[in-house]
């Protein structure tokens, strides 16, 4: 299936962009949802670290995670783990974009992520 068309499938939900320069010399926006900001606060400085690395993983190969099918298929999800816990970072993505849209784990994550996009 195609990446995220021309819209975000955040909706109005969405913080300013951070520009992030990738190895070709091209600038990726990164766009973090309103559920995304509040869920990485909860997160421990270490976590933290961790899922900035595996966020620029994403800026640099959007195809990194798994595509959804369904009520999800515009949403992209990379699961990594933190330690002995396994997270899921849900995103939507474009040619020039990359929409973060929520990190968990898996308990609940697909039923709170179909809620939030609707």
């Amino acid at each position: 299936m195609s990446p995220v068309k021309n819209r975000a499938p955040l909706g109005d939900r969405t913080e300013m962009p951070k520009a992030i320069p990738i190895s070709n010399g091209v600038s990726i926006n990164v766009v973090q949802s309103a559920l995304f900001s509040r869920q990485k606060k909860k997160l421990h400085k270490n976590q933290i670290k961790v899922l900035d690395e595996e966020i620029k993983k994403i800026v640099e190969n959007p195809k990194i995670g798994e595509q959804k099918k369904g009520d999800l298929k515009e949403v992209w999800v990379h699961k990594f783990k933190i330690g002995p816990q396994l997270f899921l970072l849900a995103y939507g993505w474009n040619s020039t974009t990359r929409y973060l849209i929520a990190i968990h784990s898996h308990e609940g994550f697909y039923k709170n992520l179909k809620r939030y996009l609707k």
